[in-house]
């Protein structure tokens, strides 16, 4: 599992076999099952994690009881909650595995440690927060002058996996529609594609 990590910083970063040691000294592995809690609203989220396996979701639930998808994370992706990390405030959100999964985590002082001793991994950090930043922009973007339809395709062509691996109704939640209408929408594009 931290060999998954590993060759992620390799394609990202050159360190040194002192820096990698270092940076692994500090980690630690966390496995959750399909459905259990990586963080749950109203707790304090306290590290930077790593997904080495499965797959995850990141939502909130309104008065309701409704689910909102912000947020998958794959192999190879963080995730978190950055404002409760950054706040030290309870969080909003709620984390939980789509999958059994397996993840690198640190705590956030740690992290925060080897980004200002290791150069290069805060290089590699500082690129990784931009995209994140890019991503959410362009996420706003299609929420807000997308139809339906075109939300849906987006997102098929833009993560392939996740439609593979993410049930219907989360893929409906995150685009902000009903499963009603996501399925409606998956039955028009079938048949357009014949």
């Amino acid at each position: 599992m931290y060999e998954t990590f590993q060759r992620y910083i390799d394609d990202r970063a050159t360190l040194t076999d002192a820096e990698k040691e270092m940076i692994r000294s500090v980690a630690v592995i966390k496995k959750i099952r399909k459905r259990q809690y990586l963080l749950q609203a109203g707790d304090v989220w306290k590290y930077d994690a790593f997904v080495s396996s499965g797959c995850l979701r990141t939502y909130s639930v309104d008065e309701k009881g409704n689910e909102h998808i912000i947020g998958f994370s794959i192999e190879n992706w963080w995730c978190g909650d950055r404002e409760s990390l950054l706040s030290r405030q309870p969080a909003r959100f709620n984390i939980d595995a789509i999958e059994d999964s397996e993840l690198v985590l640190f705590t956030h002082s740690n992290f925060e440690i080897l980004c200002r001793d290791i150069p290069a991994l805060d290089q590699m950090v500082n690129t990784i927060l931009n995209k994140s930043f890019v991503t959410q922009q362009n996420r706003i973007n299609v929420a807000l002058s997308y139809t339906a339809e075109e939300k849906y395709l987006n997102f098929v062509k833009k993560y392939p996996e996740f439609a593979l691996r993410v049930p219907q109704s989360m893929i409906a939640s995150y685009l902000g529609m009903t499963p009603e209408t996501l399925s409606r929408i998956r039955t028009q594009t079938a048949r357009n594609k014949s």
